[in-house]
């Protein structure tokens, strides 16, 4: 296996189960396969983050935000790994709870990752709702 489809099978497995899990209202996972160093930043949907307190808020909010994920689909339109740093361009299709309400909804979500230490953590994040 090739190291970018390493990194896509650790995309589509690890990476994934940890946004079900803070769609589901437990942002553990999601901070777990967040790098620990600076700079690390998220350009939201909802808001956006810098460094690690920053991120750290943002990831408890939205844990205390979503629930009841009953669908989540990552539709990898792009992946590349170069040494030490790879990124993806992708749709995620959610259907969750947002403040107790039902929404379906699509994002799209470009990451930057980092290999720290052999594993992969994301570094960045640039999400926003597709053009109408």
């Amino acid at each position: 296996m090739s190291e970018r489809e390493e990194f896509i099978t650790w995309v589509q497995t690890v990476l994934t189960d940890a946004e079900v899990a803070v769609h589901n209202g437990d942002a553990a996972p999601r901070r777990a396969v967040w790098s620990r160093h600076d700079p690390v930043t998220v350009l939201g949907a909802w808001r956006n983050a810098a460094g690690q307190a920053e991120i750290d808020g943002l990831f408890a909010h939205l844990a205390t935000s979503f629930s009841a994920c009953t669908s989540y689909e990552l539709e990898l339109l792009e992946a590349e790994v170069l040494g030490d740093v790879a990124y993806t361009v992708a749709l995620e299709h959610t259907s969750a709870s947002v403040n107790g309400v039902p929404s379906t909804y699509t994002l799209r979500a470009t990451q930057i990752y980092r290999r720290e230490d052999g594993a992969w953590k994301v570094a960045h994040r640039h999400g926003s709702a597709p053009p109408a």
